[in-house]
């Protein structure tokens, strides 16, 4: 039986929230749930653009608070919990929990199957099928539902999938250049998200990514998901 969408991304957008670089392990079960470990680290360029901000607000010490995030995240929609603690005042680790996932960062008016859908899941006898799509019109709803504080870094850093502005990469780089430095856009530029997330079968066919039985894996450069130049699309099939 062939299987409709869910998009995976959704963990991969969480800990996109700056500059960094972000692991992901985790496994999506047959009726929806999700169990998430996440590593991130924030790049010692950001950092110190954050610590700047933070000051700026009158709010020194730690550059990524993970008990902050813990209160976010455990708001938003389709989470039954979530844990994280700070490693040092730019890295933490954690847990995510999901009750389903095509409940995680659900708008409320959101509408099932349609090219904006953040997420959708279906299991059947037969397997299943997962579609991943983050693109310009969902990307800045999804930052909505997640936490305010996140919204506010990346309209920092004058992110597209946060402003809405449609630009390309190139662009992009060259704005974050001439507004601070070019250390920031490089760390941009170089930073990337890996994901490896197991599957409720044997995985078939992948879009985007690699696997090996029924782990997938994916490479993704955070660029690609700030300026969100082109959609975000990746897929899995399993059996």
């Amino acid at each position: 039986m062939r299987l409709i969408i869910i998009k995976f991304v959704f963990l991969i957008l969480i800990f996109s929230l700056f500059s960094c670089s972000a692991r992901i392990n985790g496994s999506i079960n047959a009726n929806g749930s999700a169990v998430l470990s996440v590593n991130m680290s924030l790049e010692p360029g950001i950092s110190a653009l954050i610590q700047r901000l933070s000051n700026a607000g009158g709010q020194a010490g730690i550059i990524l608070d993970a008990p902050s995030i813990t209160r976010g995240m455990s708001e938003a929609p389709g989470i039954s919990s979530a844990s994280f603690r700070n490693i040092s005042p730019s890295s933490m680790e954690g847990q995510v929990n999901i009750s389903r996932i095509d409940d995680f960062l659900a708008s409320a008016g959101s509408e099932r199957n349609t090219q904006n859908t953040f997420i959708v899941f279906e299991q059947g006898q037969r397997g299943g099928r997962c579609v991943i799509n983050i693109n310009r019109n969902n990307g800045p709803e999804i930052l909505d539902l997640l936490s305010p504080e996140i919204s506010d870094y990346l309209n920092a850093l004058m992110a597209p999938i946060a402003t809405g502005e449609e630009m390309t990469k190139r662009e992009y780089l060259e704005l974050v250049t001439s507004f601070y430095n070019r250390v920031i856009s490089d760390e941009i530029s170089s930073s990337r998200i890996r994901a490896a997330i197991d599957f409720p079968g044997t995985i078939s066919n992948i879009r985007g990514g690699t696997f090996s039985g029924r782990r997938a894996s994916f490479d993704i450069p955070l660029l690609d998901l700030l300026v969100l130049e082109t959609p975000l699309i990746y897929e899995v099939t399993w059996n």
